[in-house]
């Protein structure tokens, strides 16, 4: 019975995310990011759940592809496309009603890096590219610092020269061949943990000082400080 307990915290990460997209077309953007946070929590939980109850199944490793396949693929990607619906004129000649689509790139790039992830054999210390799961907390705190911020936080967000230069910068990075540093602490020494503690030190300073607008800039600090760090390719993963 215990084996199955992980999968059951998958699918709660699975079924936060079919209701996040549900919010999200339904353009409360804001519910959509509260579930985007659940369906994170979720996804936390169940590796670490497995890991204690030390149970591992083969079908538990493809459920969680697909539950972040919607939770941290598809939803990202509707997230921009209502929020690229919204600015309402059109861009380098492409008519308004097309730009939106163009959020949909997160969630293709997002299927491509799930996809390396399964066919990966190498155990992990550290990942490769930004996983899903940062990049779908970085778009979904977009709607939460619009919904916080004040007429200059609208015009710098709500446009298409943030919208998509960001949503290819995503893209990008998701498939990137980038060393970045998991959250997955061996031991508390500070010699093996360094740039985790300064990271999460930062991260707890950032947000009591911004608040949501401070999700970005920690997503930023995470690759700023992983380039720096340059963690050993030999044991990544995609995820």
């Amino acid at each position: 019975m215990k084996k199955h307990i992980p999968n059951a915290v998958t699918c709660l990460n699975l079924f936060s995310g079919c209701l996040a997209l549900y919010f999200a077309f339904h353009d409360n953007l804001i519910y959509t990011a509260y579930l985007v946070g659940l369906a994170a929590a979720f996804d936390f939980l169940d590796g670490m759940v497995a890991r204690v109850l030390k149970t591992s199944s083969e079908i538990g490793k493809q459920l969680d592809s697909l539950a972040d396949m919607v939770s941290f693929g598809v939803v990202p990607g509707a997230i921009m496309f209502m929020m690229l619906s919204k600015v309402g004129h059109p861009v380098l000649g492409i008519h308004e009603d097309v730009i939106p689509f163009f959020g949909f790139l997160i969630t293709v790039f997002s299927a491509l890096r799930l996809a390396k992830f399964n066919l990966d054999t190498r155990q992990t210390t550290s990942f490769i590219g930004l996983p899903t799961p940062a990049c779908t907390i970085l778009v979904a705190s977009l709607p939460l610092i619009l919904a916080n911020g004040t007429l200059l936080h609208y015009e710098i967000i709500q446009n298409y020269y943030l919208l998509l230069p960001l949503t290819v910068l995503l893209s990008y990075l998701l498939v990137a061949e980038l060393p970045l540093f998991a959250l997955k602490f061996q031991n508390l020494t500070w010699q093996d943990n360094a740039t985790r503690f300064i990271f999460l030190g930062l991260s707890v300073i950032l947000l009591a000082l911004l608040n949501f607008a401070a999700i970005p800039l920690i997503i930023a600090l995470y690759i700023l400080l992983s380039i720096i760090k340059k963690p050993h390719t030999h044991h990544e993963i995609y995820r």
